[in-house]
């Protein structure tokens, strides 16, 4: 009985259609036509930041790990693109730490260890070196060469390029925006740029 009553009860409400009239429809897709049209660039620009960021990070650790590796054991650490066991100039390829015990800018698989690899730069970017291989001494310092800095620029935002330098006494720094211009600079004030 008393179900038979709910039942009654609920028979007798009216059911009014629920959903979005066209004019309510077409407001709602201009509004998120508009908010797209100003959060795509935005966003297009966010990504290329992140990227730029992960790769800088990427380095950092890379330089900081040959740099820790050359003082933990006591020999020689090189950072360089290898290519059959040679390091080159292309410093987009891949890049790898080995214990160099010869000093030279051969990898012999027969004496010394890769310590990492990082992967090559994403098609269009550009990674810049000033030398041809980086070489920690077991003291942590560089074997050769002068203050050095890698330059990452993204491909069609150099105002979002940034760098890793390197001081010959084998500290790394980051580079920042020391001016607030929006675009980072090395230790001596000079913009970064790939070209």
């Amino acid at each position: 009985m008393i179900l038979l009553m709910l039942s009654s009860r609920c028979s007798r409400r009216i059911i009014k259609p629920q959903g979005f009239t066209l004019i309510e429809l077409l407001i709602s897709i201009s509004i998120l036509g508009v908010l797209l049209a100003i959060g795509v660039p935005s966003l297009s620009e966010y990504m290329v930041q992140t990227r730029v960021d992960s790769q800088i990070a990427e380095l950092h650790r890379l330089v900081l790990t040959a740099r820790n590796t050359a003082i933990n054991s006591g020999k020689n650490v090189t950072i360089c693109p290898l290519s059959e066991g040679s390091c080159t100039g292309n410093w987009k390829a891949e890049l790898s730490v080995f214990t160099n015990e010869d000093d030279d800018t051969k990898y012999d698989a027969a004496d010394e260890d890769i310590v990492k690899v990082k992967g090559k730069v994403e098609s269009g970017d550009t990674l810049k070196f000033n030398q041809a291989r980086i070489t920690y001494t077991p003291t942590g310092r560089l074997v050769s060469g002068a203050n050095s800095l890698f330059s990452f620029c993204p491909s069609n935002y150099a105002e979002l390029s940034r760098g890793v330098s390197i001081s010959l006494s084998g500290r790394i720094y980051t580079t920042q925006d020391t001016d607030n211009d929006g675009k980072d600079e090395d230790r001596d004030g000079n913009e970064i740029s790939c070209s």
